[in-house]
């Protein structure tokens, strides 16, 4: 199967090859995908590495090198939202590019006074603060459950305050089911990418009282991550939250949402 790497920082996959279409998802600069085929001039529709499908441009995808950049050490953009690769190791430098949580570079060599000598899915090389990056886990972050289920709450976390885009996974915008696969993701777990359970991943059915933090909240067309406490955060393109949000189960919470409330069809848990 041919490989292609993710050359741009958001590579938007739609549900045709048209950019006109629906947005189903996005890869992120660095991931690797398969290219299934090439529908029309200049698109290919693509396979991820969590196995989601959708067409791309021809023009967000680099065709060669896909071995050789997988074999690197890569590392992720975790610990801020966005993070500019530089010129040189200074705040002088100009930003080649914008990268957002989730993207991968390859470090090369060690840390400099917080600087980060990195290289990029085509070979190049630039720099960035050794403080962003965090590990590009491949299998799940933590071994022992009660570490993994904050990791995993920590992890969505980190997307509050942003606003809520159909088919986004990025700080620059998400949607529900974006915020909680990107959480998942980011700590070594494949799940799948969109608001219902799939017995071929590894989110299965528990009953609603074992639920615990980390585990996910299925509604009709949504999902949820539960806190604790009652407590879910979630992205939400409802008037007046218009993207990340935390709310409440219990009624007499000043931030319960009766129709998520009483439209819960099932929780999913990976443990």
């Amino acid at each position: 199967m041919k490989k292609a790497i993710v050359n741009v920082p958001i590579c938007p996959l739609y549900l045709r090859p048209d950019p006109h279409s629906e947005l189903a998802d996005e890869a992120l600069y660095g991931m690797v995908v398969e290219v299934l085929e090439e529908p029309a001039p200049g698109w290919r529709r693509v396979r991820t590495h969590y196995r989601y499908e959708g067409y791309a441009s021809a023009s967000c995808l680099l065709y060669q090198g896909a071995e050789k950049w997988e074999a690197l050490n890569q590392q992720v953009i975790f610990y801020k939202n966005t993070c500019g690769v530089l010129s040189e190791p200074s705040v002088r430098g100009y930003t080649r590019l914008l990268l957002p949580r989730g993207a991968r570079v390859a470090p090369a060599g060690e840390p400099r006074d917080g600087w980060q000598s990195v290289i990029l899915a085509d070979g190049s090389r630039g720099y960035m603060q050794r403080s962003v990056l965090g590990p590009l886990y491949t299998a799940p972050s933590h071994t022992e459950e009660a570490p993994l289920r904050r990791a995993l709450v920590d992890t969505a976390m980190l997307y509050a305050g942003t606003h809520y885009r159909w088919g986004g996974k990025t700080p620059l915008g998400i949607d529900c089911s974006g915020l909680v696969s990107m959480a998942y993701m980011l700590n070594g777990i494949l799940i799948y990418r969109d608001a219902h359970i799939r017995p071929d991943f590894p989110i299965r059915e528990i009953p609603r009282e074992n639920m615990a933090p980390g585990d996910l909240l299925f509604f009709p067309g949504h999902v949820a991550m539960y806190l604790g406490e009652g407590r879910y955060c979630h992205s939400t393109g409802r008037a007046g939250d218009d993207g990340f949000a935390v709310n409440s189960l219990d009624p007499a919470a000043p931030d319960y949402r009766s129709d998520l409330a009483d439209s819960l069809t099932q929780v999913g848990s990976l443990f």
